[in-house]
């Protein structure tokens, strides 16, 4: 009788988890001893009653090219604080994880691979403690997780960003305006950084670089006296004023997270208060940035994440996570790869890179 592996994609999508579900099947194949299975919705397919788990050995031919996740995924489905509505309609949460690894392990699967962001691993580090047999794949376009250098996803957004970002240019120079572009990256702003040096931004703002706002109206000012006539900003969705607050909402359908979203039509309100000396628009990229075709560089890194998750299955390296370190694969711990934050350091060498380019960060 061949070994069941479960597959779970969790937290928000992202381009290449195809490809490394891919991977993982493939590889597996290979073996003959093998068969690989898919929960639908992170822990959400194991939780139904029955199980919404799906078996995967002949449904990954080609999917490596499409975006999102054929397993679906969803970030509300954390077992330690399982959102189930109450009597009155409302959501309370219930940590259901111990019996949740019972499920797993009494539905006869051998390990689990769980692929997703720092709030995912940090639940399979949890899960791991509990005696789950798991093994964790970083997954995210905000290139947050600090124990590995890049994940797949990220260079896609960031290209996303970027052609994105090239058509805004063009039509802020025929119109003399100001043109702001919101992008993801939650707390960390790879995504805007990157982004700003590609596409020749004038302005960057980041979350790791408090913004003064008389500063980005003073280089506005600047560009538009020297006879420019036009500016773009790129700005990340975690970006704040010096001592201000995030903008964003708190969610009522049971995700723990704040809803980011909205400071590029923050940013352009305070703007337009303070006479900036053009129009202003604003463009909110959004969830485009986790859609489409994975480039070539995530399909690869991906398929390549999906076969070493599972040689570490077959190894029993379980309580650890692929990691891309130095262009290698490696392996890490989960507590290692979940302790710190992937933060932009303020000396690194992209932010010296933009600001000889003439990037001003707002301080």
């Amino acid at each position: 009788m061949k070994k069941k592996l479960l597959v779970a994609t969790g937290g928000g999508d992202c381009p290449g988890l195809n490809a490394v579900i891919r991977g993982i099947v493939k590889a597996a194949k290979r073996t003959g001893e093998w068969d690989v299975y898919g929960s639908i919705e992170a822990f959400n397919g194991v939780i139904k009653d029955p199980p919404e788990i799906i078996k995967l050995n002949k449904r990954v031919g080609g999917i490596h090219v499409k975006g999102g996740t054929i397993i679906k995924t969803t970030n509300r489905g954390n077992p330690f604080s399982f959102p189930i509505q109450g009597e009155n309609g409302k959501i309370k949460k219930k940590d259901i994880s111990g019996d949740l690894v019972k499920k797993i392990q009494n539905l006869g699967f051998e390990a689990m691979i769980n692929i997703g962001g720092d709030g995912s691993q940090k639940i399979s580090q949890k899960l791991f403690k509990l005696g789950l047999n798991i093994i964790g794949v970083p997954k995210t376009i905000d290139n947050d997780l600090s124990a590995t250098d890049l994940t797949f996803g990220f260079t896609t957004a960031v290209q996303i960003a970027t052609d994105s970002f090239d058509k805004l240019v063009t039509t802020a120079e025929s119109h003399h305006r100001v043109m702001i572009m919101e992008v993801m990256g939650r707390d960390a702003g790879w995504i805007a950084l990157h982004t700003a040096i590609a596409g020749g931004a004038e302005i960057c703002l980041i979350p790791e670089i408090p913004y003064q706002l008389d500063k980005v109206l003073n280089r506005i000012k600047k560009r538009y006296n020297k006879g420019k006539g036009f500016v773009n900003i790129v700005i990340a969705e975690g970006a704040k004023l010096t001592n201000g607050q995030i903008v964003g909402t708190h969610a009522k359908d049971g995700d723990e997270n704040i809803k980011l979203g909205g400071v590029g039509n923050y940013l352009r309100a305070l703007l337009e208060e303070k006479n900036c000396p053009a129009q202003v628009r604003t463009t909110v990229l959004g969830h485009t940035q986790r859609g489409g075709t994975p480039v070539a560089f995530d399909r690869i890194l991906a398929s390549a994440m999906g076969v070493k998750a599972f040689n570490m299955v077959v190894n029993k390296e379980y309580g650890k996570m692929v990691a891309f370190k130095n262009n290698q694969l490696k392996t890490v711990t989960l507590e290692e790869a979940t302790r710190s934050y992937n933060f932009v350091d303020k000396n690194h060498y992209l932010i010296d890179t933009a600001r000889a380019l003439g990037i001003s960060f707002g301080d």
